[in-house]
């Protein structure tokens, strides 16, 4: 029997990876994925993105219920929590998209390969191979894949501190997601999107919370004044604030762990918790796939690309978290996906723009961004003009008692084009989406102003955000 060739193979089945085989079985090329996990979706779908936001959704709820008497709810207090229920749920919401992700990959006539794939070297005549080992744990024959193109989106593993490893006190993103118990107190170790997150859920969940980040300010990537703004409500939901620190030392202690960290003034300070989860980053995996038999050569663990993702090996493309100078999020790995199956197949594709993929960050306020802080543009050359509305003129946000934040709006004076904008507030993951379409098909200032937005919204605070760049919001 003819041994299958494949027009791709992908290796790697999170959000990245996954997309690419369905674009390749839509475009009716012949797909293998090939999945080291028992379930599809990656760090995103089973210890990510997913069941994060399922519990911050739970801990939305929470608050709210913790106020049920001002919206009219008599005899119903916070109520207690179920932390088993919590996770049954949360994991109930994972598997039911596994699940979705087995249909569409059957839907798309995608094979799935179980194991671990790893280049062996250039292509001969043409078609690549790539070695498949068993699953750890499993005893299978390792197996070869053959393919005329490859994808490597094997994504990413949480970032550790010096000489420490994960364990049910000093956690990832892994291990918080599975805590027999909510802890009495965390200690958060970085400040970006992971540790604010989940900074935010527990102390929802009634958790004593610290933050420690060795950068000046929480969210660092984001627009300055959006860091001062959930720096501001973060205090006054009673989380403590330590950046600027470095952190010297991690111990467990009898009845938990204990950090040592400079602080912004040079002060050595102790703090100790029932857990600490570390959130400094996340690394490539690109250790162990083939690349030292390939043209690729790694740079700190990331992979080169050109616009259309082809590295330095003909035939061989990389996608996802392990592309260099593309930021780790879900969904700039899978448009990653969808450029490089389009150019294997030969159809129309459109290269990825960095300033275009939007950021969000799904604390309690929530922050979505795209496109040029204030700071950078003027370090590009722009001459900016900034506006700036605030939630607490929006009546949708009065209505869902959610007053904290603002739309900021950075456009270049002389022709007005929307630069970036910057959302901190209620449903700003959401509400982004507006302004990423703006700045993708290049709308000025002007042309937003005239677009109508239904009344009452919080999506009708992005019009009062535009129209605040020219002083025209109407208000405030």
């Amino acid at each position: 029997m003819a041994e299958t060739i494949y027009d791709v193979a992908v290796i790697g089945g999170g959000p990245a990876g996954y997309t690419a085989a369905i674009r390749a079985g839509q475009y009716g090329l012949k797909v293998a994925l090939i999945e080291k996990d028992k379930a599809l979706g990656g760090t995103c779908l089973l210890v990510g993105c997913i069941p994060t936001k399922a519990l911050l959704f739970n801990a939305e709820i929470y608050d709210h219920l913790k106020h049920a008497k001002e919206y009219g709810i008599d005899d119903l207090g916070a109520g207690k929590l179920n932390w088993k229920a919590i996770l049954e749920r949360k994991n109930g919401v994972v598997t039911r998209h596994t699940k979705g992700l087995d249909f569409l990959m059957r839907k798309n006539k995608v094979t799935v390969v179980p194991g671990w794939g790893k280049l062996t070297g250039p292509a001969k005549d043409g078609i690549h191979t790539v070695e498949v080992a068993p699953r750890e744990g499993e005893k299978t024959a390792p197996t070869t894949v053959k393919a005329k193109n490859i994808i490597l989106a094997t994504g990413s593993t949480a970032r550790m501190l010096p000489g420490l490893t994960p364990s049910d006190r000093v956690m990832t993103n892994i291990e918080i997601l599975s805590m027999e118990s909510i802890p009495k107190s965390l200690l958060v170790i970085g400040a970006g999107a992971v540790g604010v997150e989940f900074a935010s859920i527990f102390k929802s969940f009634g958790t004593d919370v610290s933050i420690i980040e060795y950068l000046p300010r929480l969210v660092p990537v984001e627009d300055e004044e959006v860091s001062k703004e959930l720096t501001r409500s973060f205090k006054k939901r009673g989380i403590d604030i330590n950046t600027g620190a470095k952190v010297e030392k991690v111990e467990t202690t009898k009845d938990g762990v204990k950090v040592t960290f400079t602080d912004a003034n040079g002060k050595t300070v102790v703090k100790e918790a029932e857990r600490v989860l570390v959130a400094v980053g996340r690394a490539p995996r690109t250790e162990g796939i083939g690349l030292e038999k390939t043209k690729i050569t790694p740079d700190r663990g990331f992979i080169k690309v050109n616009e259309y993702m082809q590295t330095d090996e003909p035939g061989v493309y990389a996608i996802g978290d392990i592309v260099a100078g593309m930021p780790q999020l879900a969904h700039s790995g899978s448009m990653a996906g969808l450029v490089a199956t389009a150019k294997i197949a030969g159809k129309y594709a459109r290269p990825i723009r960095r300033n275009r993929i939007p950021g969000c960050t799904y604390t309690e306020p929530q922050i979505g961004s795209v496109g040029l802080t204030e700071a950078k543009a003027k370090e590009l050359g722009h001459k900016v003009k900034v506006g700036k509305f605030p939630f607490v003129g929006n009546s949708k946000a009065t209505i869902l008692d959610a007053h904290d934040g603002f739309i900021k709006v950075v456009s270049d004076e002389q022709y007005g084009e929307i630069l970036g904008v910057h959302i901190i507030g209620p449903q700003a993951t959401e509400i982004i989406a507006e302004a990423v379409t703006a700045i993708e098909l290049e709308a000025t200032v002007d042309d937003m102003m005239w677009i109508i937005h239904a009344h009452p919204t919080l999506a009708e605070a992005m019009f009062d955000g535009f129209a605040s760049v020219e002083g025209k919001a109407i208000n405030v």
